[in-house]
């Protein structure tokens, strides 16, 4: 079996390691903060994509909420994907695996956008899911 079709990271079942990917603590803070409710679908990141992004004046905040945006962006497409799994690269970063095998690098995608605001989180869903 490859790693790259692994259900397990390193060592750590995948159930486990999206457990732990899921929480997202600054994220769901910040969420809850501006009455957001973040309950793992589309329609979340899309009100996520809406947020004032104060963050940005405190890069220790700006560097946390992206990875917590991409971790988030993942457990949404592991929760809303069948077949759709986490595993860590060589790097211990994670990616989430697509249901074709793809690796999507899900934690860039969160810093660019904690960053930037692009790509908009529900965009990033739906190019995923495009295929």
């Amino acid at each position: 079996m490859s790693s790259r079709r692994s259900s397990r990271a390193h060592g750590t079942p995948e159930p486990a390691l999206a457990e732990l990917l899921a929480e997202c603590g600054l994220l769901r803070e910040l969420a809850e903060s501006t009455g957001v409710r973040l309950d793992d679908t589309e329609r979340s990141l899309a009100a996520l994509d809406q947020l004032l992004p104060r963050w940005r004046d405190d890069p220790q905040v700006s560097e946390w909420l992206g990875n917590d945006a991409g971790l988030y962006l993942g457990t949404v497409l592991r929760r809303t994907v069948p077949g759709t799994g986490w595993r860590l690269d060589r790097h211990d970063r994670p990616l989430i695996v697509l249901p074709g095998g793809r690796d999507l690098d899900v934690t860039a995608l969160g810093h660019s956008w904690a960053d930037q605001g692009s790509p908009p989180l529900a965009t990033a869903y739906l190019t995923a899911t495009d295929g």
